[in-house]
């Protein structure tokens, strides 16, 4: 596929089967092609990046994210691979929040927290699919209605995700929502990066363009305090291996890096972080306009069976998840993600890929 050059092709977005859920509800698949070869695919259910084919230094296509080879996998349970998360995108203390006056119990599903949505969050529902209105696009928008009170939290709230896939390789990601109620929103893609393709990523380079970060208790909920990087674990300003540092990590809770980065920047999408590959000379780099990131470097995966024959094992894969702060309903001093009727909740997240 990557040997036509660009002229010879144009960019395509195709459809295919899935696989279908136990109540019968067909799943599609999606393959978003650019001119120069390069895909990603995406499928309905989680709006889950399922593969992403870069090239390496030496033009080969190689995929970089983790994830199954069938629907059935991602059914059965899994760490929110290549997912929409959402409608709150990582921790809510205690599963509580308070919303002009009111006070909202959301379900328990990360110890004594509420995660990425709880129960059935947005990795667990099967998204309407539109494909681009015209030919020669690699293009993808999903969109969902998640009725009031689903998850107990307030509003019907509708919400569409549109990936863009460039002749550049870059994935964009643009999120929209609505609500007809006041509620909170923090929606992020859970992708799982490994530039290698396989093995573990701590050798990975990584630089990340945050001078502070929002320290967590044991839980992983942020104390409230925005803590400087420089002199511990978490200064990446300087390109460093994912490894270099990571040890110092493992006595805590964290079991390696699980952190919201704040990020540094100026008014639109900014470079949020660059991730290097020393032995195929990939290259990705994610901009975002969102506050926060989380790096998290899969410190909980073990034995779990991926793609193509893979097992994927603790450090397998990062992910770089753009967001807003952790549990910032219940920090008044956070960046607010409140959303009300009349309000447009919209977002810009570009993973861009190339060589070095």
């Amino acid at each position: 596929m990557a040997t036509e050059s660009p002229h010879q092709m144009s960019s395509t977005t195709t459809k295919s089967d899935f696989g279908k859920l136990p109540n019968g509800k067909s799943v599609e698949q999606y393959t978003l092609t650019n001119s120069k070869g390069a895909f990603c695919k995406i499928m309905t259910y989680g709006g889950i990046i399922t593969e992403l084919h870069v090239p390496d230094k030496n033009g080969k296509l190689g995929d970089v994210v983790l994830g199954f080879d069938n629907l059935d996998r991602y059914l059965n349970g899994h760490p929110y691979f290549g997912a929409i998360t959402g409608r709150f995108a990582n921790r809510i203390a205690k599963g509580k929040f308070t919303l002009d006056g009111k006070t909202y119990s959301l379900a328990i599903n990360n110890g004594p927290n509420h995660l990425h949505g709880g129960l059935k969050g947005f990795d667990k529902v099967v998204w309407l699919a539109t494909g681009p209105k015209k030919q020669g696009q690699a293009f993808l928008q999903l969109e969902y209605t998640s009725p009031d009170g689903e998850e107990n939290y307030p509003g019907s709230l509708h919400t569409s995700v549109t990936y863009t896939w460039t002749d550049k390789n870059e994935l964009r990601i643009d999120y929209l929502a609505t609500t007809d109620k006041p509620t909170i929103l923090n929606l992020t893609n859970h992708s799982y990066f490994n530039l290698a393709g396989t093995g573990d990523i701590l050798g990975h380079e990584m630089m990340v363009n945050a001078t502070h970060f929002t320290p967590t208790d044991d839980t992983l909920i942020p104390t409230g305090e925005f803590m400087p990087v420089y002199g511990t674990p978490l200064d990446f300003t300087n390109p460093k291996c994912i490894g270099e540092d990571i040890q110092r990590l493992e006595s805590h809770s964290h079991r390696g890096y699980d952190h919201n980065f704040i990020v540094r920047k100026d008014k639109g999408v900014n470079l949020a972080a660059r991730a290097s590959e020393p032995t195929t000379g990939r290259v990705m780099e994610v901009l975002t306009d969102q506050p926060g990131m989380q790096l998290y470097t899969g410190n909980f995966l073990k034995e779990t069976p991926g793609k193509a024959g893979q097992v994927y094992r603790k450090n397998s894969g990062f992910c770089l998840e753009t967001q807003h702060f952790p549990d910032s309903p219940n920090h008044p001093n956070f960046p607010s993600t409140v959303l009300r009727p009349g309000e447009v909740y919209r977002t810009t997240t570009i993973y861009r890929f190339s060589v070095a």
